[in-house]
């Protein structure tokens, strides 16, 4: 079924996969005007036009339709690309963060055990939530492969290198594939139950800021790594910290726990926004 036009405030954009349907992809997803979640896969993001290009926050438009491939509850796909930005929504002297903690910190949203997301995944009633941990214990890395899969890479420019027809081809002639990570990094938390998890942190922006660590460090990675703890533990944990959290549909129902941070909300602690 494909649902008439809907305004989306984008919350999540996770750091870009390869694939080699579409060589690459980014997983969208935020909420409807009603409060209500949704996933938008896929969505060749770098491919999109400078002003169709959505950032966090962004009041978005399109039309979707329901996933055939994916089962999960919230997730569509877009119809013929169609994602147009409205506005943005900010921050500023008179909003502050009152309007985004309205819409996205309601009553009933927000959970704080995560054995109860869990059990919302195992029965397919819920892939995408918004989490309060109770204590953010530490902040780690590990270091992962550092090259995308060989074979994926092969199909990619072979198909980078093919003009296909009824396709616009023009994205192809200067794009280059975005570089693996060679880092993960999880947060290590307790809930209100005082159980200890590690989820790991798949958003762009953590991405982002590793890279450009780098840059500024002089490719120096223990200190480019120093940089990212800096800003998501020490400066993140000072603030109400919520976790946007999402499954994968691997281990959606599966996992003994397949909850992942897929983006971070460090709302400023003040008085007279804590009330939702």
């Amino acid at each position: 079924m494909i649902m008439e036009k809907q305004k989306v405030l984008i919350t999540v954009k996770t750091y870009p996969t390869i694939s080699q349907t579409y060589a690459e992809t980014v997983c969208t997803a935020g909420v409807k005007e009603d409060g209500s979640w949704v996933r938008i896969y896929p969505v060749p993001f770098r491919r999109l036009d400078e002003i169709k290009r959505y950032k966090k926050f962004d009041w978005i438009e399109c039309r979707l339709r329901q996933s055939r491939k994916d089962w999960r509850p919230e997730s569509f796909n877009p119809i013929d690309g169609e994602l147009t930005r409205i506005k943005y929504l900010g921050t500023g002297i008179d909003r502050k963060w009152r309007e985004r903690r309205r819409i996205l910190l309601r009553p009933n949203q927000v959970f704080d055990r995560l054995s109860s997301l869990i059990s919302e995944a195992k029965t397919n009633r819920r892939s995408l939530a918004i989490f309060k941990p109770t204590d953010v214990i530490d902040f780690i890395w590990r270091e992962e492969e550092r090259e995308w899969d060989a074979k994926k890479l092969h199909a990619i420019h072979k198909r980078l290198n093919q003009e296909e027809l009824f396709e616009d081809n023009k994205w192809k002639n200067n794009f280059d594939i975005i570089p693996k990570l060679p880092y993960s990094f999880s947060y290590v938390f307790k809930d209100v139950e005082g159980k200890e998890s590690t989820l790991k942190i798949l958003d762009w922006e953590i991405g982002a800021l590793y890279w450009n660590c780098l840059k500024s460090t002089g490719n120096n990675e223990a200190k480019a790594i120093d940089k990212v703890k800096a800003k998501y533990f020490h400066e993140f944990t000072q603030k109400d910290l919520h976790f946007f959290v999402g499954t994968t549909l691997r281990f959606h129902s599966v996992s003994p726990n397949p909850w992942l941070i897929i983006g971070v909300f460090p709302a400023p602690f003040d008085d007279q926004l804590s009330l939702y």
